[in-house]
């Protein structure tokens, strides 16, 4: 099914999601300190379309950062550095993808999906890698494409979970801040 996309699925973003996606999906891995090998994951970007005309990226990072940009604008970040969970949740997301490169196809494009689909970009030192993962079908999913999406849904889960936290304590009014 490959063909052009109409104009109609695309979706509406903000400069400041654009440039934030943009700065992720090329972030270098010298900031982290570790010698990664060519092929290791040192961080992770997940387009996960959330109703017709919002998108999230999820972006976890090697040191447990893991945030959250909205294509209106919108932002949740810093939360790992608040709650444990998350960051935990983010490093293994990040730990076991190395293992899940099985399938995924380097890439230098960064489209972004359409409904019913999310794409994983993984980020090495050798380049950035690509899959599609349709969470409606995961039982019928690659066993690396189950992997990566249990990973990823878990750090959305420690996410939320901040976001009910801070709402409660008062940090948040609980929606996402747009700044």
């Amino acid at each position: 099914m490959a063909g052009k996309r109409s104009i109609l699925d695309r979706y509406t973003s903000s400069q400041k999601y654009i440039v934030s996606r943009g700065k992720a999906l090329t972030f270098p891995s010298e900031p982290f300190k570790k010698n990664f090998a060519k092929d290791e994951v040192y961080g992770a970007v997940v387009d996960i379309p959330m109703s017709p005309t919002v998108l999230a990226s999820l972006v976890c990072f090697a040191n447990g950062a893991a945030n959250l940009y909205f294509n209106l604008g919108g932002e949740y970040v810093n939360a790992a550095g608040r709650y444990r969970g998350v960051a935990q949740a983010s490093y293994d997301f990040i730990k076991n993808a190395s293992g899940c490169l099985e399938g995924c196809e380097k890439t230098t494009k960064f489209d972004m999906p359409t409904a019913g689909k999310n794409f994983v970009y993984l980020l090495t030192k050798g380049g950035v890698y690509k899959t599609v993962i349709t969470p409606n079908a995961i039982p019928t999913e690659a066993e690396n494409k189950k992997r990566l999406h249990y990973y990823y849904q878990r750090v959305m889960a420690e996410l939320r979970t901040a976001q009910l936290k801070d709402q409660a304590a008062g940090i948040s009014d609980g929606y996402i801040s747009v700044k």
